[in-house]
Formats: C-alpha cells, structure tokens, sequence
C-alpha cells in the first residue's frame, strides 16, 4: 500500500476540489463579483474567462472574518496577476514555498506515527497519542487567515476534469491546474483532527491484529500450523492461503481452517483471548478456546471490528457539509478522478464476463476438486506456487536478516530490474527500510533531500518470503514515490493521477521478485500464465471493491447505525455479492470471505485502487513488453498528476480498458 491513509487524509483535505457549501448564504453579492470581474477584464480582455473563474473561487470562500465586501473587491484588484512571465514566476516561487511547507509536514507526521508504524517494541498508550496527532491540521485555516489561499483561488482557480483533459502536453498548464486544486473548501482544523485520530486508531487495531496460528486447532482438534507462526489479519492469513496450494489434504486442511479463522472474525465471534495472543488454543470450527489443555469460556470480540469502521464513517461524513459532497464522491470524483457509478459499472461488468467462468474451471481442474470459497486467493498460476515457500523463506532470510540488509541490497535489486548503476544509485539512496509493526506499507517523501520508506514485516530470524513478497511490491511504490518527486519538472505535479496508477508499479515489481532472487519464473513471459493471473486476481479484488463501496452506500442510507446493524449489513452484503456474481463461479452460496479485508476498516474506499491498479498494470505490461524496462519506467513515472485518461494514454497510447484483457482469454487455453 502506498502511503498511511490519515497521512493522505490529512495533506490532501484541502486541496481536493470539491463542490461549495450550498448549505450557506454567500458573503459576497453578485453586484460585486460582476464588478471586480468587469474591471480586471478591462486590463486584460483575453483572460476574462479566467478571471471570472479566479474571483468567483475567492467570493465562494470569503467569509465575514475575511472582511468586508470592499475589502473583497480591493483584495482581488490589488492581488490579480495579468502579466504571464510574472504569474509564472509567482508560480514557481508558490511551488518552492508548498514543497518547504508540506514537505515538513509530512516529515513531523512520519515521526509521530513511527512508533505505531515501525517494530520498535511495546506500543504504549502515549505512541498512540502522538500518532493521532495531525501537526497539519490548521493548515488550511492559516492559509485563509493570512489571505494565502485567496490569492492562489484568485490567481489559480481550479478546472474542471473536462478542463483539464484539454491541457494535453502543456506541463506548466497542468502545474497551474493542480495549484488550483489546493484551495476549494474550507474544513475546520478539527474535523481534519478526527479523520486523523479515527484513523490512527483503525491503523493501530490492525496493527495488532494477529492470530497466534500454532495454537489453531483443526476440525479434529489437531495443531497443524508451525509453533511459532503469528499472522496478521487479514494479509498474512490470506498469504497462507496462497503458500498451501499444491500441497495435497495437509494443504487443504490449513487452508480451511483459515478460512474458518477469517470467518469468526467477520461475524466477531472469535473469541478476544486469542486475538494478539498466543496463550490460549483455538478451535475456529467450534469456536473452543483452551489453556493448558482446559476448556475455558471465551469473550467474543463481539462488535469492535465494525465500531472502528464506524468511527472512521462519522469522522469523514462530517466534513460533508463544508465541501457540498459525500466521502463517497470526494474520494472517487475528486481524488481519483472518476465517478463512482463509472467505477461500480467497470467492477460489475467485469464480474459478470463469461470469460471469468473460463478461468474458474481452469482453476478448479488444477485442483481436482470443487473450488471452495478461499479459493479465490488461488495463486497456481505464478512459478512460485509450485515452489516450496519454506525453501524460498530460506533464501530471503539469509539475504536479509535485518531491514538495514535489505537497504544495502535496493540499488542491486534495481540493476537487476534493468536500471543502470548510476541510475539504481540515485533512486536507492533515497528510500530507507524499516521493519513494520502491520503488514507493511510505503511512506513516500514530500520534499527533496528527503526519503521514502519502504516498511514490511521481518520477524525474528530475519525476512521470510511472504515479508520478501511485500516488501518488492512496497519498493515498486517507493521507486514511483521518489521518480514523481524528484525527477517531475513542477513540484505541484509530484505524485501521479490517483493511488491506483502507483499500485500499478508495484504490481509490476511485485510480479518480478523470483527474477530478481535468481529464481527464473517462467510463467513472467508466459502470456498464457500471465494472463490468466490476472483474470483471477482482478476478479478477486473487484467483488473487494464493489463490496466495499456498498457498505459505505449503506452507511450513508443509514447514518445512525449501530455497530451491530452495520455488522448485519456487511455479513448481508458480502454475501449478496458473492451470490450475484461468485456462486455462478464456485457453486456455493452465501460465503461472507469478501469482507475479511482489513482495508475497509482503517484505509476508507480504497480498495477500488488496487482494481484499478491491475487493470494498469496489464496495459503497462503489455506496453512494456520488448521494450527496455528501466528507461520506460523512468519516463511514464514522471509525467506526475495528470489526470487518469491522459496519464494512461501519454503512458501507453491507449486509453485505460478491462476490454485488452478479457480479449487475452480467448488467446489462451486452460
């Protein structure tokens, strides 16, 4: 995953473009908006629309603490920038200030998470307190205060998409449009502090979520799982999963067991001893807890999983009325820059194409059995599923014994990626490792001279392969992170369009990490392999995403929820999905697996961007394919924040599709 959501959150509140407040009566007539716009088109005639963009912004936002209505008009003659070379030079000048100011911000933010973030030890009540602590918050409101954000609404007002789709190659254009995406609301600083705190308080449940799986009990009471293996949820149960294909019954039992772990945490009745706990022996087929070989009486979690969601729900919502729109809208319209019905279509049409029953009965044939709900974790048709994961375990923890041994070996791992020396020496030296407390993450930079931060999870022993796995597709976020950073031409384009095209590197990379251990994976070139991977994988996630964009539909139709009637509602939920579009696939009803995914608890509407994320990746792929890779990932991953449909099509030349890889099919045989 890219960057920690609150992080995200917090920065990128006041810059979304949002729609007004329509709930408030405007501080500035008409009459006056008229004027100011009629007396700076005199001066400059062929920037009239321009300017009526810029004041109209800047009369939206003015509020009576901001001071009168001609105090208004003489702010805006007095501010309005006519003349090009000076608006340009003023620009660049915003650029270096929002870099020092922002960059900053994101450096004191990395360090009070740090703790939650990072493994350095028992997490104590206070590293919670400063975690939740955004040092940003009042940003936005300094930045009206001292009359910044109007002469930036003023002189850079925001475009629209349909505005922005037209600057083609115009990268100062572009520059100027994503300045005037930072100031189109106004939130109060402390109900950016809730989103914050909301969701550090998510990040820290997860954090600590794991199951002690030595000490789970099979159907017949059996411990199967080695003494000492913890997993986190949901990331590291789901990776089990995937280990145990290809390893007959024994396989198959851990994989159902698993699977009835992930279960009693959907519907919370594990019971909250054995969370985080390896002192108690479980049973998820009975829901049994045992210590020392007694049967005891276990508490279950109960409603805690869906009250965290919750907190984060009422956080965000109450934003809403000072930016016009839904959480829902904000994240798909504004940041992502796509609708939400558009996103919703795509996943449901996907899910509905006869080509992925194709690829499920490939699956099930593999198996020589019928496919179970779990199942669509599969993962045969990449090499290593037909490796031992204890042989690769092996070779990754000798490698990397320590997050400082796998700093040392980046700059190696990008030359065998392809980069040059040179080139694999500037990217490495700027992208630390640190061991994670969760599962992993990226944390990019937000200002030159600083550093990425690439984080997994490495126990003791050193880096086993499913830390390896994650900790590649973490590196591919941090090779974007540090390319869109110091390599774009305006700091105001840093970035890219939305977190799906980042995912999609990491994809790329993640697919890569046999090469680059030696391991030659065949299935890397195979069309056939490859092609139906990623069938199955983008079937997987978008049900992910379509369900979690139903629950935050609900939530929304339903604002005063409990935590058990959201409860109800995801369990209701997830399995009419599954029944619509996945029981056509595997044959069983109603399986509640789809909302095992910690995402939806502590990173809100994500999900859709790793959907969004593959579906990229698969035309990148296919671009890349015959050309060199280390040169072409230098250039698309500093074209920076455009929009989706031109970043895909300056990218690739091809505008962004499902249709490329549902064609794939009917070249490839089960």
């Amino acid at each position: 995953m890219k960057k920690i959501f609150a992080i995200i959150i917090s920065v990128i509140i006041p810059y979304m473009t949002v729609f007004a407040d329509t709930s408030r009566k405007p501080e500035i007539t008409l009459p006056a908006i008229e004027k100011v716009i009629a007396d700076l088109s005199v001066k400059n005639p062929s920037g009239k629309t321009l300017i009526e963009k810029g004041v109209k912004q800047t009369a939206r936002l003015w509020q009576p603490q901001d001071g009168t209505e001609d105090e208004f008009i003489r702010f805006c003659m007095d501010n309005y920038i006519s003349d090009p070379a000076e608006k340009e030079t003023v620009f660049l000048k915003i650029s270096d200030y929002m870099e020092a100011i922002l960059g900053n911000y994101n450096k004191m933010s990395l360090q009070l998470q740090k703790n939650v973030h990072e493994a350095t030890g028992p997490l104590l009540k206070i590293d919670e307190q400063f975690a939740a602590y955004s040092p940003n918050t009042h940003f936005s409101d300094d930045m009206y205060a001292n009359k910044l954000a109007f002469f930036i609404s003023l002189n850079f007002p925001e475009h629209s998409l349909e505005e922005k789709e037209m600057l083609g190659n115009n990268r100062l254009s572009w520059a100027y449009a994503r300045l005037g995406d930072m100031f189109t609301n106004r939130v109060p600083a402390e109900l950016q502090q809730a989103v914050t705190k909301a969701n550090s308080d998510a990040d820290v449940y997860i954090a600590n979520y794991n199951i002690y799986a030595g000490h789970l009990l099979d159907k017949s009471g059996k411990k199967i799982f080695p003494e000492n293996m913890i997993l986190l949820s949901h990331w590291n149960l789901r990776d089990e999963i995937k280990a145990n294909y290809n390893k007959g019954e024994t396989g198959l039992n851990k994989q159902q067991t698993i699977y009835e772990a992930m279960k009693r945490i959907i519907s919370q009745e594990i019971p909250k001893e054995v969370i985080n706990s390896g002192d108690y022996d479980w049973n998820p087929y009975t829901n049994q807890v045992y210590q020392s070989g007694k049967t005891i009486s276990g508490n279950s979690e109960n409603t805690t999983r869906y009250e965290v969601l919750l907190n984060n729900f009422r956080a965000l919502k109450a934003i809403d009325a000072y930016t016009g729109n839904t959480y829902i809208d904000r994240n798909f319209s504004e940041d992502m820059e796509v609708s939400v019905n558009e996103a919703e279509k795509l996943f449901r049409e996907y899910l509905s194409a006869p080509e992925v029953k194709t690829v499920g009965k490939i699956v099930a044939t593999r198996l020589g059995r019928e496919l179970r709900a779990f199942d669509i974790w599969y993962d045969g048709f990449k090499l290593r599923s037909s490796l031992n994961e204890d042989s690769l375990s092996n070779i990754t923890r000798a490698l990397y014994p320590s997050a400082d041994d796998l700093k040392k070996d980046l700059s190696n791992i990008l030359e065998k990626l392809g980069f040059t020396k040179k080139r694999a020496g500037y990217l490495s030296e700027k992208i630390d490792v640190d061991a994670a407390r969760g599962s992993g993450h990226a944390w990019g930079a937000s200002q030159k001279g600083d550093h990425a931060h690439l984080r997994t999870r490495i126990p003791e022993g050193g880096l086993d392969y499913k830390g390896y796995n994650i900790a590649i597709h973490e590196f591919g976020h941090n090779v974007e992170q540090t390319l869109s950073l110091y390599d774009v031409d305006y700091y105001m384009l840093n970035g890219v369009p939305n977190t799906a095209f980042t995912e999609a590197l990491a994809f790329v990379f993640q697919k890569r990490d046999l090469d680059i251990l030696g391991i030659k994976d065949k299935s890397s070139g195979d069309d056939h392999s490859d092609v139906l991977d990623k069938v199955w994988s983008l079937f997987e996630i978008s049900g992910v995403s379509l369900l979690d964009i139903s629950v935050w539909k609900w939530m929304y139709a339903n604002p005063d929820a409990t935590p058990a009637q959201l409860k109800e509602a995801v369990a209701r939920l997830s399995k009419e999905i599954w029944n619509e579009y996945y029981a056509p696939v595997f044959g069983v009803k109603d399986e509640p697996v789809l909302a095992i995914y910690s995402h939806i608890l502590s990173y809100p509407l994500y999900l859709s961007a790793y959907s969004f994320g593959q579906i990229i990746e698969f035309q990148l792929e296919q671009y890349l394919q015959g050309k060199d890779f280390a040169t072409e990932v230098d250039r698309i991953y500093r074209l920076g924040r455009l929009t989706p449909n031109q970043w895909i099509l300056q990218s690739t030349g091809k505008p962004l599709s499902v249709k490329p890889l549902l064609e794939a099919i009917g070249r490839v045989k089960g």
